[in-house]
């Protein structure tokens, strides 16, 4: 098989590509997926998310080393194995993060990649609920909308944030770096799941030059000399080549894309050699510069069962909640993981907010691995530093391309983050104290309040902290020589293949990474196709 471009991976930033590229029909496309077709029922449910979550047919799941920061442990980071990638597994937040962060890429890479050009881009990717604005699309192929349930306890989360000082914004993602609470945006349409599959692909395979191979693992880029010529694949136990006319294109995320550049002979010499890979380019900063956002469940015990959404996902109600979705898409189960969001600083002289937080109506009985929820009425809320300054790797331990890649996370490792992250939490302990919230509450019952000095919290972060699911920054971009990728997503050193995902973010969003990939995934599209071949392949 040949082909004019092919992509490896179709998650976010695959999804995106294969609809743009295939929009040309002189170009013929391949889209490669290790894992099967989005068919199964709980991915479009919107609470089906925690069935899928432990369904290892559609998760690659990644283990850390043991460190201090996570007490010792070792720690799982999955990511979707399945048409639409994590996005068809994610808690479906719809989170641009700031003007500002796409500057600081842009600022390390080129002016391709600025706040002008993803803002944009997010207006051409987005079909928004709310109708067309300045910083909204309501035209394009990404279908978002608000919350249906809007609960006593979630109004009363909101207020205490007015309370705080913090604006009740309509929505949340206008750029205007304020500290700010309110509803947030979901992907999800009529109660159905929006993945990148769905919103991208759907449309996009009908295109005759559009071929999507599922159940395939990549295995290795292949190489005439220093050019990139196709691909080796893994399917069903046989090796199977297909071949790039132009160009090779990872998507494989920040987990997976720096795996398939080390299995194909580009990273550290020593590493590649210990492993028996012969070395096509040494490149020491493939997989190093890892950065993810270092979150904290919080609980607290709730006044009231009805206050809490714990007993309506259990026994009798849970039943009638199915059926309530199967019959009408709407009530619970239509719900995204947080449907309230707050924006805020952890600190005075700020110029926008360093904490993100995601607040629920319903709590986890943490002794079961957050498989269950607790019985007693409460909710939750995550929170993070936004841009965190440790950095971890990821790197290969085995040339086997169904073997995922292990990695260090390395959270906590500057006196910045150590002293956000209880920052963070201390703030959360005022918010939670504003009226009408506090009369709700009884008790703080995660991490509890035996947690208190600043070694304590930070204690809590290691026992009972959680990767934020948005890895980022272990293929950087940058202008400088030794950034793994250039401006134009193209792998230094290398011709004819490029990377887009988050693995080539200099720095991390504020905030969830969804909405952000497929934003500078049809940003990288218009890069693309500037060197795109003019000839329809033979």
């Amino acid at each position: 098989m040949s082909f004019d471009y092919i992509i490896c991976g179709a998650g976010a930033a695959g999804c995106v590509l294969a609809y743009r590229l295939s929009e040309n029909p002189k170009l013929r496309i391949a889209l490669i997926e290790a894992g099967p077709r989005d068919g199964h029922p709980f991915i479009t449910m919107p609470k089906g998310l925690a069935k899928v979550m432990q369904d290892p047919k559609h998760l690659w799941v990644h283990m850390s080393q043991p460190e201090e920061s996570t007490a010792g442990q070792s720690e799982a980071w999955v990511r979707g194995r399945v048409l639409g990638g994590s996005s068809s597994i994610n808690g479906m937040m719809y989170v641009r993060g700031q003007p500002a962060d796409f500057d600081a890429i842009a600022e390390c890479s080129s002016p391709d990649w600025n706040w002008a050009h993803i803002g944009a881009a997010y207006q051409a990717i987005e079909n928004h609920e709310m109708g067309a604005a300045p910083t909204r699309g309501d035209s394009g192929p990404l279908k978002i909308s608000m919350p249906t349930q809007r609960l006593p306890i979630s109004d009363a989360q909101i207020a205490a944030g007015q309370a705080m000082g913090w604006t009740n914004k309509a929505d949340v993602n206008a750029p205007d770096d304020q500290v700010a609470i309110g509803y947030a945006p979901r992907t999800i349409w009529k109660g159905k799941r929006q993945s990148a599959a769905t919103a991208f692909l759907r449309p996009a395979e009908k295109r005759p030059n559009l071929t999507i191979l599922t159940d395939a693992t990549v295995d290795r880029v292949l190489f005439d000399g220093l050019r990139a010529i196709g691909v080796e694949l893994r399917s069903k136990g046989q090796r199977q080549t297909v071949h790039a006319k132009h160009e090779v294109i990872l998507c494989g995320g920040a987990m997976a894309s720096p795996a398939i550049l080390e299995r194909s002979g580009i990273g550290d010499q020593n590493r590649l050699a210990a492993l028996s890979i012969p070395v096509v380019l040494h490149h020491p900063q493939v997989g190093e510069g890892l950065i993810e956002h270092r979150g904290i469940i919080m609980q607290w015990e709730l006044t009231k069962a009805a206050l809490s959404q714990n007993r309506i996902f259990r026994g009798w109600r849970l039943l009638w909640a199915t059926l309530q979705y199967v019959l009408t898409r709407d009530g619970p189960m239509s719900a995204a993981a947080y449907e309230v969001g707050g924006w805020f600083k952890t600190r005075a002289g700020l110029n926008r907010p360093d904490a993100q937080m995601l607040i629920a109506p319903f709590s986890f009985d943490m002794a079961t691995q957050r498989s269950q929820l607790e019985r007693q009425p409460g909710m939750n809320a995550i929170l993070y530093p936004l841009r965190p300054t440790s950095r971890g790797s990821i790197h290969i331990s085995s040339s086997d391309p169904d073997t995922a890649a292990t990695f260090k996370p390395n959270y906590r490792a500057t006196p910045e983050d150590r002293e956000t992250m209880v920052a963070a939490v201390r703030m959360m302990r005022d918010y939670v104290r504003q009226a009408p919230l506090a009369d709700m509450i009884s008790s703080e019952t995660m991490p509890g309040v035996a947690f208190q000095s600043d070694a304590e919290i930070m204690d809590a972060y290691d026992r009972f902290g959680t990767c934020g699911y948005h890895a980022v920054g272990s293929c950087r971009m940058g202008h400088d020589p030794e950034s793994v990728v250039d401006p134009q997503l193209k792998v230094r050193g290398i011709q004819g293949l490029r990377i887009i995902d988050t693995s080539i973010m200099p720095v991390i969003p504020s905030g969830n990474t969804n909405g952000p990939t497929m934003a500078m995934a049809w940003r990288a599209a218009d890069i693309i196709l500037r060197d795109a071949p003019t000839e329809k392949v033979d």
